[in-house]
């Protein structure tokens, strides 16, 4: 292919301006869904785990207090 030709490709017959101007304008709004995409799944991954923490932290705490003294609750 030569030098002519490969411009004239690119050219487009004249709307080689809007056809690469389209495209690239839909790389971009690709590129962005995906990255909103991870950065939503990113957040929403780091919010169960910090409800999960905050329920074994409770659960602990509470299981803490009966373990703590083996002779609670009247065992002798």
């Amino acid at each position: 292919m030569s030098s002519n030709l490969t411009w004239e490709w690119l050219a487009m017959g004249g709307y080689g301006l809007y056809v690469w101007g389209s495209m690239g304008v839909s790389l971009l709004a690709w590129v962005l869904e995906v990255w909103t995409v991870r950065m939503g799944r990113q957040h929403a991954l780091q919010a169960v785990c910090a409800v999960m923490d905050a329920q074994n932290e409770e659960r602990e705490v509470s299981m803490g207090d009966a373990f703590q003294d083996p002779h609670a609750g009247g065992v002798a």
